[in-house]
């Protein structure tokens, strides 16, 4: 899925006209998010859509060298895919004076998975971008983030297949019912917004219930 969003000039401009805020010079602190999921589902478009700063990535063009391990004509909406994230994608959004998100967006395919456990190191929470065509390559990232014990919410790109209810998706990925889901368009940067609030919002339930259940415990 390619990204819609421009690079941003040296004016801080983008050549699309849209401006984005400029970096502060200082926060207090620094929260490592990782998108992960599985090949093509739209990592590298989202980290892309969102970042603040001209993303870091490491994708590379897949090659004759690659075939029949970076075959794609088999796999429903990604026969025109030309590339793929060989390490890992990075971006920063500010949340506000104090607040930085780091996005790490992980590779999706299989043979580079052994990665996983090392982004995931230092991990506040996690993002699972899904592609409802494909269901089955997102267990294994859901899988590893409960291994890990690392919060995520699952978000559901879309790719103009929403055959789906949001009850059906839950079953199909076997979620706990605390785990949100929410849809979004990762070539868009509001949409794409949307999915990180909605992670640091449920991480601040989650470690408000953790303090609440802590002061309630007789010492």
């Amino acid at each position: 899925m390619d990204s819609a969003t421009s690079e941003r000039s040296a004016t801080g401009t983008t050549q699309t006209g849209t401006t984005r805020t400029e970096l502060t010079a200082t926060a207090d602190n620094g929260l490592k998010i990782v998108v992960v999921g599985g090949f093509g589902v739209g990592k590298t478009t989202l980290v892309r859509s969102v970042s603040e700063i001209r993303p870091l990535n490491t994708e590379e063009t897949m090659t004759q060298a690659g075939r029949g391990i970076d075959e794609t004509g088999g796999l429903e909406g990604l026969a025109g895919k030309t590339s793929t994230t060989v390490a890992f994608d990075f971006g920063r959004i500010t949340l506000d004076a104090h607040n930085i998100l780091y996005l790490f967006g992980a590779p999706g395919q299989e043979r580079f998975w052994f990665l996983w456990d090392r982004l995931f190191s230092g991990t506040l929470g996690a993002v699972v971008l899904v592609d409802t065509r494909r269901l089955e390559d997102s267990w294994y990232a859901i899988d590893r983030l409960e291994h890990h014990g690392t919060p995520f919410i699952v978000a559901r790109n879309d790719f103009g297949n929403g055959a789906h209810t949001a009850e059906q998706l839950r079953e199909a990925l076997d979620l706990d019912p605390g785990v949100p889901l929410v849809d979004c368009d990762a070539r868009s940067r509001e949409s794409s917004k949307n999915v990180l609030i909605t992670l640091v919002e449920h991480l601040q339930s989650l470690y408000a219930a953790q303090r609440n259940a802590l002061q309630e415990t007789p010492q």
